[in-house]
Order: structure tokens, then sequence, then C-alpha cells
């Protein structure tokens, strides 16, 4: 059933996908800026435990999930019910994890289109193009609106060549890229005068902060939200995988590659911070909280390459054409979730149906645009603090407690018959159905509660 519906080629396309999806701009960025905010390596110590003990099961529920459905998240929830209504509530928290995956992407758009434009500042500067070089850096709307249309453009182009010509061909290239492009300004960063203070940041832990609530529930969010979870992205990707294939091993191997992207752009970020510092930038205020934590990435880092004359346009350019291609590899896996269930569901051509979903979402964007102060900011929390923690624990209680066992285990037997001999089967399938659910909750409390 899955190769007439598309199927990754070989496990390091597979990989390349699942971990472009995993690796966006809340990596690259939001990873980096939370350590700072939470003590450095502090908050990196606790990251890299709950990635493991909370993500990691989470996202196997969702890749399980997907390879025995070979379907998308409607389909693949209802196929695990054994009831008409688990079925219907299965149903149900597919089509809205469809919905949050397209509004996510369209706020994702416009803050991809801004890199982009910042990327594009940077060759505008080179060539002397200096009121061009202002408008791409300017928040206007027509700018935005270009911008985020031209990256739509790009996402609909790859989504609509289907798994193996588009996503897994453009993967295979694009994260490579990626992690080049982030191995070249990590090193140059480090020559800078006041990198090793940041680094120093990053790497040594204030112990007395490892067991602070805040600090720990901010760990638990950036190591769910940091492997695209809860919205069916990565059980649409498992959907696709082969039954041949260890799926333990494949999460694990994605997972990997998601944290370490994660760590090593804090070994970018922060280093990059104090040396913003060191040349007169200011990036903490008077209580030594970060300025404008979110948007940091549009202030601290033009000075900062402003600072360094020629070299800092250059280094602008490579930056902001890392922060594009991240960008790109999730918003790939945002825009398929809704396009196979469309296809398989309605049985809509791909192509039409790709640049149909990416249409509507080109105008919800719009639409955040033309209300920026009052949609933007409710959007990105609508999705990513409330939804997001709720649907992924949906997932987990579907792959732990209304799927039978024993077809569990059949599922996964299929790339590893040794499975319920080894440590996996002995501690996930309980630990999905009751650790996962209670910590999302936990930070779904959180969220709530501010």
């Amino acid at each position: 059933m899955a190769g007439s519906r598309g199927e990754f080629s070989s496990r390091f396309g597979f990989v390349m996908a699942a971990s472009g999806s995993a690796v966006g701009l809340g990596n690259i960025w939001g990873f980096p800026t939370q350590a700072a905010s939470n003590g450095g390596a502090a908050f990196l110590l606790v990251y890299l435990l709950l990635a493991f003990l909370l993500a990691y099961p989470a996202l196997m529920a969702e890749l399980i999930l997907g390879r025995h459905a070979h379907s998308n998240s409607v389909a693949a929830l209802r196929k695990v019910s054994g009831h008409r209504i688990t079925g219907s509530i299965g149903a149900l928290t597919g089509i809205t994890g469809l919905i949050v995956a397209g509004l996510i992407l369209s706020f994702y758009a416009i803050v991809a289109g801004w890199m982009i434009a910042f990327c594009l500042s940077a060759l505008a500067t080179l060539s002397g193009n200096a009121e061009l070089a202002n408008w791409l850096t300017s928040f206007g709307l027509w700018r935005n609106v270009l911008f985020l249309i031209v990256f739509l453009a790009l996402t609909i182009g790859i989504v609509s060549a289907g798994v193996h010509d588009g996503i897994e061909r453009w993967s295979r290239r694009l994260m490579p890229a990626l992690l080049i492009t982030l191995v070249i300004l990590v090193l140059y960063v480090f020559t800078l005068n006041g990198a090793m203070q940041g680094l120093k940041v990053y790497l040594m832990p204030d112990f007395s902060r490892v067991l602070s609530p805040q600090l720990i529930l901010d760990a638990l969010g950036a190591a769910f939200f940091s492997l695209s979870l809860g919205v069916g992205t990565m059980l649409i990707y498992g959907s696709y995988v082969s039954d041949d294939e260890n799926l333990p091993l494949l999460g694990g191997i994605v997972t990997l590659v998601d944290v370490s992207i994660a760590v090593l752009a804090g070994f970018l970020v922060l280093p990059a911070m104090y040396v913003a510092l060191h040349n007169g930038v200011e990036i903490f205020n008077a209580s030594g909280a970060l300025i404008s934590e979110d948007t940091l990435i549009f202030t601290v880092l033009p000075e900062l390459f402003a600072s360094m004359g020629l070299p800092g346009v250059l280094v602008s350019l490579v930056f902001f054409f890392l922060m594009s291609i991240a960008a790109l590899t999730s918003s790939i896996s945002m825009l398929e979730a809704p396009v196979a269930y469309v296809t398989e569901e309605h049985r809509i051509g791909r192509r039409l149906t790709a640049w149909l979903i990416g249409g509507v979402i080109a105008c919800i964007s719009c639409t955040i645009l033309l209300n920026f102060d009052t949609l933007f900011g409710f959007i990105i929390a609508l999705t990513t603090r409330y939804s997001q923690p709720l649907l992924g624990f949906m997932f987990c209680i579907y792959a732990g407690w209304v799927w039978r066992r024993d077809s569990l285990l059949q599922e996964l037997r299929k790339g590893y018959p040794g499975v319920q001999e080894g440590l996996f089967w002995k501690i996930w399938p309980w630990y999905v159905k009751v650790v996962c659910p209670l910590i999302i909750l936990a930070i779904f409390a959180q969220s709530l509660l501010g």
C-alpha cells in the first residue's frame, strides 16, 4: 500500500526528511535563546535529558501509528480504534492536527519570508544597492507579502513533486547544506572577540538552576516542540517508511540529529550574542534579561553584522541563508500533512491539492499581516502553546491505550523481529501510556498558568 502512495527509498532519505521536519527556526534560534534565558548549560543539560525521556517516546508513537496505517493521520487514528466512538474522536484529532499544521505554516511562512529578505539584503549591500537593501530589511506590507509568497511557492513546488522526487530529493540536498553552513558559521564566530565568554555561559552549568521549575518546564516545551510533534507531520512521514525498517532505531537517529543541530546552534548563537555585546550592542536589559528574546534575530544580529564591516555582510548572507534552509525543511512537512489527507481521502491530484492548500495558507498569512498586532502572537500561542500539547497527548493516548498491544507489537516486529526481548519494548509501551501524557499535561498546565 505504501508503494502506491510513495515511499522513502532509503534510510538516509527518511532521516534527512524527518530531521528536516524537526530542525527548524526553533532549533537554530529558539533553543539557543531559551538557553541564554535559563542559565545556559543548566538548560542544556535538562533539555538533553528530556529530549530522550519525552520527545523520543512521543515521536515513536507517531512513527509507529503512521507506518501501521500507511496513510494520513485521520485514517491512522481511525484504523487503530476498535470502537466507533474512539474512531470518530481519532478522526477529529487528526483533522484538528491538520488545521493546526496549516495555521503554524501560515505564521511560519511570514517569518521565513523575513529570512529570505534579509539574505537578499546582504546581496544587495554587496552589489552597492543600499536603497534595495534597506527596503528588504524594512517591515513593510508589500515586502512581507512578496516573500511569504516566494517561500510558500518553494514549499509547494517541493511537496507537489511527491515523496521521492520532491520531499526526499530536496531533503537530501538541503539538510547537508544546512549542517555544513552551520559548522562554518560556528567556526568563524569562535575567532571573534567575546565569543569565548558566550561559550563559557553555554558550557559551564549553574547547577543551582537545574531544578528550577520554570527551567524544567521550558526545557520540556523545547524538547517536545523541537521534533514537530502533535500535528501529524511525523506520523505522515512514518507512513512512507518501508515495513522492513527498524522504527526504534530510525526514531533514535532522528532525535539524535535534531538534538545535535539544536545544540550546535547554541555554539553559534550564544557566542554571537556575546560578540555583539563586546562590540557595544545591547543584548540584556537592566534586570539582566534578554532584550526582545523572540526578535533578537532581527535586531541584535543585524547590528552585530553591521559593526563587522564587509565580513559582517558576508556572515549575514550565510546566516540568513542557513535560516531560510531551516525554515524550508520544516515547512515541507507542515504542508505535506494536509496534502496527504486530501489526496488520499478525496482523490484529488497531489499537484492541484498542494497549490490549493498553499493558496489558502497564503490567504491566512496575508490576513495575519493585515492584522499583525492582533493575530500574529495569538496564532503562535494558539498553535504552539495550547494546541500542540493537547494533540501530542491524544497521539500518546491512542498509541498507549486505544491501540491493541498485540497489534502494536506485530507492527514493530516487521523491521525488528527481536523487539520483544529488547529494552525498547520493556519500557516504551507503559512509558508512552502513562509518563508522556502526564508530562505533556504538565506543559499544557504551565502554558495556561503563563
